[in-house]
């Protein structure tokens, strides 16, 4: 007959492969916000340097132009930190799932040392008894003439 940890092994180790899986999304994630703050770092910088590029000796229509491309990367620049919003929302739903997962893996891995150490108990009260028994029978030695 199977013991109680042995029989709740198969649940640890599905705890324990959710965890993994979770842990492994929570990776990808961290890895996707960085690249999308990192981008929206590249638009910043690129739309400070184009910016601060001279003015002087433009025509109007140029300047216009400058303007509307500047424009454009504001745009950009706001859906980028729209992105780095969606990506940290992601990553905060990871952790969390991550967390749960490793919470409930924690849990049944101490339930299954408690049970595991319960029986190693109990053998050793058996294995104890078994000696004090065999004790209790025993002839004793040096007595007999």
């Amino acid at each position: 007959m199977r013991s109680r940890a042995d029989r709740l092994q198969p649940a640890v180790d599905q705890a324990q492969e959710r965890r993994d899986h979770a842990m492994q999304r929570l990776a990808e994630q961290q890895q996707k916000l960085a690249r999308a703050e990192h981008q929206l770092e590249e638009l910043k910088r690129y739309r400070h340097d184009y910016a601060a590029g001279q003015d002087g000796g433009m025509s109007v229509q140029a300047l216009l132009n400058r303007q509307q491309f500047i424009d454009r990367i504001d745009q950009a620049i706001a859906q980028q930190v729209t992105e780095v919003q969606r990506q940290q929302r992601h990553l905060d739903h990871a952790r969390s799932h991550w967390r749960e997962a490793h919470a409930r893996e924690k849990a049944l891995d101490s339930v299954v040392n408690r049970y595991r150490e319960a029986e190693r108990k109990a053998e050793d009260r058996r294995e104890q008894s078994d000696v004090d028994e065999r004790m209790q029978y025993r002839r004793p030695t040096g007595l007999t003439r």
